[in-house]
């Protein structure tokens, strides 16, 4: 794609990422296929050519973003898919960034659009306050139905219990089981704490029994992918900053033992610290932490077949339809290691049809465009309920809780089923599930050809 930026634009940092960007677009429109907007809405502005030529004619003009600019861009998901697909190597997930950062300086929202907003960047993020929320809105829950638009999607999927806070979310090193493997640190987040402590306790008990030591660092918290897909690019670097300046005493360049990675359990804040290195590229003080951060950081399955899923302890037999989080397989990339663990833990895996397109939980976005993300929840439940699951996996608490609003189907996160294989308690939501006899045969680990220290 031909651009017509100056010189003087181009010396913004931003500009130019997404110029270069931006001229690696060849208008071939294969991305519409997949984009979750377009094949539901059918607006060629809704797809990521559609956008693209949006945020090039904004950015080029430096013109203040329009009302029917902030329209579609609000409805990009960023869920990526239109990366997988793309053969130009488009890196609309930058370039949709720099979009919302420039409505977010540009465009003044309507009042209560505006609110909600800075409500969601105010609560969200951190624990205490998303609890207290959370309890607050169980007593809307009889109402949901008669409240509007955006309130009564917010009411609506709010859970009706919590868990109470778990000890394990506590700054604390956790020691491996037998002869220590590995040591890692983790991310134990803000939503996923609150919403469903049992998958930050199955992770680490996942860990620790294959001989790994787990540090829960003091000072980590929200990835700061929330406020950072709603434009707020300072709040997000600072929240980015707190986890860097968390985990790096841990490693040996900053005077620690060492770790050998960074084990994220929830895939949306998984893509986002991958891109920390990306994030500080022109921070001099915070670069090069930055990028090792980065480099160090993987997915819990990642990590479990790098070194070597023990064999099951039960015999599951379960059917298993996996939903791969759109983070997960586009932002991230990873498609085989979740598929592969469960298969090795004993579990029957069933496919659903169109899994490349988003659930419509994309953070907040279920909160902010409620009627798009219920129409794409019920057409991805709609795929799952045709595979006839007896168990739904995935590998995000967005995902989980977007999806359980729509299914009475268990869903239940990749490293709890994981975890319950060999060796863990059931989860909580297969209780009724009767319990599997004991596992009689000895297979082969799952593991790449990487080894861990």
């Amino acid at each position: 794609m031909q651009t017509n930026f100056t010189l003087a634009q181009l010396a913004d940092a931003d500009t130019r990422e997404s110029e270069a960007i931006l001229r690696k677009c060849v208008h071939c429109g294969f991305c519409t296929a997949t984009c979750p907007t377009y094949v539901l809405l059918g607006d060629e502005l809704d797809s990521p050519r559609g956008r693209i030529y949006l945020i090039k004619d904004m950015l080029e003009n430096e013109r203040p973003a329009t009302e029917k600019v902030v329209k579609h861009i609000d409805r990009c998901l960023s869920c990526l898919s239109c990366m997988t697909t793309c053969p130009s190597g488009v890196h609309y997930g930058h370039l949709v960034d720099h979009a919302r950062s420039h409505i977010e300086k540009t465009y003044r929202r309507p009042l209560l659009d505006r609110g909600l907003r800075w409500v969601l960047s105010l609560i969200v993020p951190y624990p205490s306050r998303f609890r207290a929320s959370l309890l607050g809105a169980r007593l809307g829950k009889p109402l949901a139905r008669f409240l509007p638009g955006r309130l009564g999607a917010m009411i609506r999927i709010a859970p009706s219990r919590l868990p109470a806070p778990s000890p394990w979310d506590t700054p604390q090193v956790i020691p491996a089981q037998g002869p220590r493997r590995a040591r890692v640190t983790t991310l134990i987040g803000c939503a996923q704490r609150v919403l469903n402590t049992a998958i930050n306790e199955s992770t680490i008990r996942l860990l620790t029994r294959h001989g790994v030591e787990v540090v829960v660092a003091r000072g980590s918290g929200c990835c700061g992918a929330l406020v950072h897909h709603m434009g707020k690019s300072e709040s997000a670097h600072d929240q980015a900053r707190r986890n860097i300046d968390a985990w790096w005493p841990e490693t040996e360049a900053g005077g620690g033992e060492g770790l050998d990675a960074i084990v994220i359990n929830a895939s949306g804040c998984g893509t986002s610290v991958k891109d920390y290195g990306f994030m500080f590229r022109d921070d001099p003080a915070m670069r090069d932490r930055a990028a090792a951060i980065s480099d160090l950081t993987v997915d819990i399955t990642e990590f479990m077949q790098r070194i070597g899923l023990a064999a099951p302890v039960i015999d599951t037999g379960h059917a298993v339809t996996y939903h791969s989080a759109c983070s997960m397989q586009h932002g991230q990339q990873i498609k085989a290691p979740p598929r592969d663990l469960l298969r090795a833990a004993g579990f029957r895996i069933r496919e659903p049809a169109e899994g490349h397109l988003c659930c419509g939980s994309a953070g907040v976005y279920n909160l902010l465009q409620p009627e798009i993300a219920t129409r794409l929840r019920d057409r991805k439940l709609a795929n799952i309920d045709r595979t006839e699951p007896e168990i739904i996996a995935t590998g995000n608490i967005g995902c989980m809780t977007q999806l359980a609003a729509g299914t009475d189907t268990p869903i239940v996160h990749t490293a709890e089923l994981l975890d319950w294989a060999t060796g863990g308690p059931k989860p909580a939501r297969l209780s009724d599930f009767p319990d599997p006899p004991p596992h009689a045969a000895v297979s082969e680990p799952v593991q790449d050809q990487q080894n861990v220290a």
